[in-house]
């Protein structure tokens, strides 16, 4: 084999190795950065479920609160204005 058909051997060789090893990294990187994006999901439905349900549960209290107290409305009317005035 001469001098020349080695060298190409080599650094193909070489090449060869160095692109397989790239992709098996470039891989596990994709792969844990997937897996990172399925916690940050599960991480944002659990944040939305605790925040429904405290929706609800305000819902509810302000439902209670408003059959068991009476509520009136804080704006005046023009009317009422101007029976106050008078």
């Amino acid at each position: 084999m001469s001098r020349a058909s080695k060298i190409t051997l080599t650094l193909t060789s070489i090449a060869s190795v160095c692109t397989v090893v790239g992709i098996h990294y470039m891989q596990k990187f994709e792969q844990e950065a997937m897996h990172a994006g399925v916690i940050r999901d599960m991480e944002q439905q659990r944040i939305k479920r605790e925040r429904q349900l405290d929706f609800d549960l305000q819902r509810q209290l302000e439902a209670e609160y408003k059959r068991e107290q009476t509520v009136h409305s804080t704006i005046e009317t023009d009317d009422q204005r101007a029976n106050t005035k008078a």
